[in-house]
């Protein structure tokens, strides 16, 4: 979907461009991520999902040695048990690792719940800058060049703005 979002950006440019460039607007580009990790909310961001990882993550370590020593006790014993009792060990054995497996895949769904959570302001901040800047600045287009996605552009009409969307941003 974003390469479709991608190649449309560009097909709309080539056609507007001609048109945009007699009008006297001018064509920005700057790079989203270098921007976005210049931010005081990114970084803020980044060391709260850091640390909420930190926490799941020393949960399932816990959980993991738990069962760890569980079942090295299962294995020092599993010759005297009674069949009973063996098979008892087993299903608790088991019912451990399926609940640390469920933990884990619930602390993995969470983190990322929260990440993309704690990014929303972060891009409706960038948002609002750009908007800003383009309308100061009576740009027609402001394009991110990450990932590829302006393989060539003409700084002779079309000018850099990462340092001025950092600035801005700050």
């Amino acid at each position: 979907m974003k390469k479709i979002s991608t190649i449309f950006t560009v097909i709309c440019l080539l056609i507007l461009l001609p048109s945009t460039a007699n009008a006297q607007n001018r064509v920005a580009y700057f790079s989203y991520d270098e921007a976005m990790h210049a931010m005081p909310e990114y970084v803020t961001a980044q060391k709260n999902i850091a640390s909420l990882r930190g926490k799941y993550t020393a949960e399932m370590k816990r959980a993991e040695d738990e069962f760890n020593n569980k079942y090295e006790e299962f294995l020092d014993g599993q010759r005297d048990f009674a069949p009973l009792i063996l098979q008892k060990r087993q299903a608790e054995l088991q019912e451990l690792m399926q609940k640390n497996i469920a933990f884990k895949a619930e602390a993995e769904r969470l983190l990322t719940q929260a990440e993309k959570n704690m990014m929303i302001p972060v891009h409706k901040k960038m948002k609002e800058v750009l908007r800003k800047i383009g309308m100061e600045r009576h740009y027609a287009f402001i394009l991110n060049t990450d990932n590829n996605a302006c393989p060539y552009i003409d700084t002779t009409i079309a000018d850099d703005i990462t340092t001025i969307v950092k600035d801005a941003l700050q």
